[in-house]
């Protein structure tokens, strides 16, 4: 089930995410930090990732020497207005390690950081690695092939600065996932050799990059998925030219974020369905269980490949 929101809420709470619990979390914060245990030659080192297909990376390349959890796991959460709890707080506080996204889609980690303060906590904010501007207009990093490298990457010699004892495991670990990426880059060079050109309609910019990286020719105007993204009504005229792409069939598949929905995306997905358009559920954290980052995204491009090939929707991925 989608968690539902009313009209234009979730632009006002993107802002404020987290927000109302930062004042009551922050002495939490102090404490948990203060009597955090310090890290000895043989604990695991303890590491957060924003949103768990972050955490489920860092997790990959730390192996058994590394405990990762994640803030945003929950499928059903929207996670620009996600509110943090008191066992986040305290996580985040005795983290030696933390990945987060950036471009304003995760700032609730910034205030939570601010509030426990460590000299030696990593801090890997995604936008910054990628060099990418905070105006930059879609935040769903994650789904461009060329972020997750660069994310492993820098896990991977950060936790070897943590713990340079076992770098050599960290390096080894690298090695096998960006070599498990290998079936993800094959899949999308198949899938662009075969539909290049193909167009799509879209309720959010939640997997452009993937779908850019795909070749696919997404139709929907951004301003008409922005608006969406932001909790904003879009305009008549822009509402009438998406209910065109479906009817028309110039679109011939409908991706729809699975985990947030409005009066507008709901409408928009019944009209793709009575319209013979089939859909692929994508997604803003990724589905759990049965997932590692590697399965979602191939997962991702045989749902899109099944939609282009027999006319089948995937209204959520198993």
């Amino acid at each position: 089930m989608s968690y539902v929101r009313g009209s234009g809420a979730r632009c006002q709470r993107r802002h404020r995410a987290g927000a109302p619990a930062i004042g009551l979390l922050a002495a939490a914060l102090v404490l948990s930090a203060c009597n955090a245990p310090a890290a000895t030659s043989s604990s695991k080192l303890r590491a957060v990732g924003a949103e768990n297909q972050y955490a489920n990376v860092i997790a990959q390349i730390g192996g058994r020497f590394v405990s990762v959890e994640a803030v945003v796991s929950n499928p059903n959460t929207d996670p620009h207005s996600f509110e943090t709890s008191t066992s986040d707080a305290q996580e985040i506080a005795s983290a030696q390690l933390i990945v987060q996204n950036g471009v304003g889609y995760d700032t609730f980690m910034q205030q939570l950081e601010s509030s426990a303060p460590s000299a030696s906590r990593r801090v890997i904010v995604v936008q910054k690695l990628l060099g990418l501007s905070s105006t930059t207009r879609n935040p769903h990093l994650w789904y461009d092939p060329k972020t997750m490298p660069a994310v492993a990457t820098q896990v991977a010699k950060d936790l070897s600065s943590l713990a340079p004892k076992h770098a050599e495991y960290f390096a080894g670990r690298l090695k096998d996932f960006l070599a498990s990426l290998q079936p993800v880059e094959s899949a999308i060079a198949r899938f662009k050799a075969r539909f290049a050109g193909e167009a799509v309609a879209t309720t959010e910019p939640v997997a452009d990059y993937l779908l850019a990286a795909l070749g696919l020719d997404n139709v929907t105007p951004f301003r008409f998925q922005a608006d969406i993204m932001n909790g904003v009504d879009p305009s008549p005229e822009d509402i009438a030219y998406q209910q065109g792409l479906l009817t028309s069939h110039r679109a011939k598949v409908f991706c729809f974020n699975a985990q947030v929905s409005s009066t507008v995306t709901v409408a928009m997905r019944s009209l793709a369905e009575s319209s013979h358009v089939p859909v692929v559920a994508v997604y803003e954290t990724m589905p759990t269980p049965g997932f590692d980052y590697q399965t979602w995204m191939l997962a991702e491009i045989a749902a899109l490949t099944k939609a282009l090939t027999t006319h089948v929707s995937t209204k959520e991925l198993p």
